[in-house]
């Protein structure tokens, strides 16, 4: 790293616990400290050293359409000088929620929050008070945010630190928790047969993200769908990541299943921070005021994040942008797989859309356990190698890159270039 960014990291350890505020971002996986970012524009990304990169992080995945898109930032321009936040209601959330529901074919009410983390332990204390039942399924792998539920057997920064559940977290809620395989449904029914009672709702990221991009098998999602209605537990749709990325109602739409609760995040901020969580009107409608049910936040639908993801979902509305990304995405990773075999290495690429991760293996990755079978070696080396021209991927290989309708045909033909050297650089 540069000068600069090891200055910076190195003054950061002594005020921020490891230097970063979430922990992904420490570099410790790829054994390498962190760049600092200074300043990002389209695809691109400049560090404090005035170095440059293209970015398939994309702040993990919110900026589907770029960084700084003039749109959004004039959105956000627009509200700054009216105030940063009311702590009272505006006409900005109402127009987010009829988006929200407009495209997201489940939901029929929402309520915004600030975080991935705060829609999922919101909408599952939901299912837990509708219900009257204490018990949660999720899956190995799947990340869902830092919740104390939900810490068991996670995907990210959980899986690239090796760490397997979080001391804090107290058992008594630990064992509310069930956590079993992803894509396999016989599992799920085993557990329904001796829990089912007991059973509020199972939570899944329909597109798993947190481990690497995970593709569901074709019956999976739908007989899950089956089994939570046979037993009158709830199913949680954890779109945060694959919300507005993959078609313009999620997952959800792209595979034709409607849960009864939908949890989403970072496109709908357009970048600011940003979380909501919604579904049935006869299940929302259980959240105070209007039900028992409580949930608050002073900053839920602050107008600068209403601002921007309100510009954002304006241009995804319109559709056209999904096959111009579905496009580029196919040229880039069969690019990769591509020079991956010609220089004798054994990938395997998962891709949905515009998300897509690389693992270091010749096995098919379908779950956490086969994810984790990756040569996390080989990604680390790689992931070095990429950064040095230029290529700026998630410091982990149990994540997804993201591509945006920013990332010219160049820049895709680069890091293929890129990826072709790295590969044959692992072969020396």
């Amino acid at each position: 790293m540069g000068k600069q960014s090891e200055l910076l990291f190195e003054k950061a350890q002594k005020y921020i616990p490891g230097g970063v505020n979430s922990p992904v971002r420490a570099g410790k996986s790829v054994g390498m400290n962190p760049p600092f970012i200074a300043e990002a524009t389209g695809a691109l990304i400049r560090d404090v050293d005035e170095n440059e990169y293209i970015d398939y992080v994309g702040s993990w995945g919110p900026m589907i359409l770029g960084h700084a898109h003039p749109m959004v930032v004039a959105a956000i321009e627009k509200r700054i000088a009216k105030g940063t936040s009311y702590g009272a209601p505006t006409e900005l959330e109402v127009t987010m929620a009829e988006t929200i529901v407009d495209m997201v074919p489940s939901v029929e009410m929402v309520r915004m929050v600030n975080s991935g983390t705060e829609a999922t332990m919101s909408a599952i204390r939901l299912a837990r008070g509708y219900t009257g039942r204490k018990k949660l399924i999720k899956f190995d792998g799947c990340y869902h945010g830092h919740a104390d539920s939900l810490l068991v057997s996670a995907g990210s920064g959980v899986a690239t630190l090796g760490i397997p559940g979080s001391p804090g977290v107290p058992d008594d809620l630990a064992r509310h928790t069930i956590s079993i395989p992803f894509n396999d449904i016989e599992a799920v029914n085993q557990a329904f047969d001796k829990y089912g009672p007991e059973i509020a709702s199972v939570i899944v990221e329909p597109i798993p993200g947190n481990m690497g991009v995970v593709i569901p098998d074709k019956p999976f999602l739908r007989e899950l769908r089956k089994v939570t209605r046979e037993h009158g537990a709830l199913l949680i749709f954890d779109e945060v990541i694959s919300g507005f990325r993959v078609a313009p109602g999620g997952a959800q739409e792209l595979y034709g299943i409607l849960p009864d609760l939908t949890c989403l995040g970072k496109i709908i901020g357009g970048g600011l921070p940003v979380g909501a969580y919604g579904g049935k009107k006869e299940i929302m409608i259980c959240m105070a005021p209007e039900g028992e049910i409580y949930q608050a936040g002073t900053l839920s639908g602050n107008p600068l994040a209403m601002a921007a993801g309100i510009a954002t979902l304006e241009i995804l509305k319109q559709g056209n942008l999904y096959m111009e990304l579905e496009q580029k995405s196919d040229v880039l990773f069969s690019g990769l797989e591509n020079a991956a075999r010609d220089a004798g290495i054994q990938v395997v690429i998962n891709r949905v859309g515009s998300m897509g991760t690389l693992f270091f293996t010749a096995k098919p990755v379908s779950d956490f356990a086969a994810a984790k079978e990756s040569d996390q070696d080989l990604f680390r080396k790689y992931y070095r190698s990429m950064l040095e021209q230029g290529i700026y991927l998630a410091p982990s290989p149990f994540e997804a890159s993201f591509l945006s309708a920013a990332h010219t045909n160049e820049m895709i033909e680069k890091t293929i270039r890129s990826a072709s050297k790295a590969f044959r650089r692992l072969r020396a």
